[in-house]
């Protein structure tokens, strides 16, 4: 009994925090001195708005920011990729054809990311910043995936993240492009956490947000819903951006 309330506990907050998608896609920023674009891809059940600051500090860098707005709730990992995230980066390449295409990431947008690197490349000195990735799968999704709330909940995406046989990260193979992940080893979730081994940040643990190919690496003592707001990982994602390295590797 005290299992299942804290199951329904923890969807009837989940639900709270998914809203509507407000757009297709919100650019910010005014200030486009560099070709370079890089488009951000909030977590699951967010909205673009959660990427918001990282947003703002990367356009007053003078990158061309697009905040991509998706309905992480309402599609497959597939159909999300090889839609809006395919369509953002033909956009991209229309308006510039030879200017490098970076991504930074939260959660699902990660996965996202290496689906559609699966079929598809970047143009030259492109990179992506991962923050807080299930790349390995997350024993939380394994944990929730037949509750039927959940199922409501997270949609079909949801379904995908666990770290059975059937789940993405296992058929997503290497991805040709240098990845930089940021991972955080505090939590705000113990309920959460202590099923999870190992250290982890309420949804993910350390050691399931590393990718073999990755570039670079980097824990953090901060959650998975805020990561993407804290001061330090912001700029440690922009120096990646412009260095192909986070700060403690120089």
């Amino acid at each position: 009994m005290v299992r299942c309330s804290g199951i329904l506990l923890v969807l009837m907050t989940l639900a709270m925090l998914i809203n509507e998608p407000a757009a297709a896609e919100a650019t910010e920023g005014k200030k486009n001195d560099m070709d370079a674009f890089v488009i951000l891809l909030h977590g699951m059940g967010r909205t673009h708005r959660s990427m918001a600051t990282m947003a703002k500090h990367l356009a007053n860098k003078g990158y061309r920011v697009v905040n991509l707005d998706y309905p992480s709730t309402r599609a497959s990992i597939e159909t999300l990729s090889l839609g809006i995230v395919a369509e953002t980066v033909q956009r991209c390449r229309l308006e510039r054809p030879s200017a490098p295409i970076h991504f930074v990431t939260h959660s699902l947008g990660g996965i996202l990311v290496r689906q559609y690197l699966q079929a598809h490349g970047l143009p030259p000195v492109s990179r992506v910043v991962m923050l807080s990735p299930p790349n390995q799968g997350s024993e939380i999704a394994d944990l929730m995936k037949d509750n039927f709330l959940y199922r409501w909940i997270m949609g079909p995406a949801g379904q995908q993240l666990g770290t059975g046989t059937d789940a993405v990260s296992h058929r997503l193979g290497p991805v040709d492009v240098p990845v930089g992940i940021i991972t955080g080893d505090s939590t705000l979730e113990p309920w959460f956490s202590s099923r999870v081994p190992g250290p982890d940040d309420g949804k993910v643990s350390v050691e399931r947000a590393r990718l073999a190919e990755m570039t670079d690496f980097l824990v953090v003592h901060k959650s998975h819903g805020f990561i993407m707001n804290d001061p330090e990982v912001i700029d440690q994602a922009a120096h990646f951006l412009e260095h192909g390295r986070f700060k403690q590797g120089e």
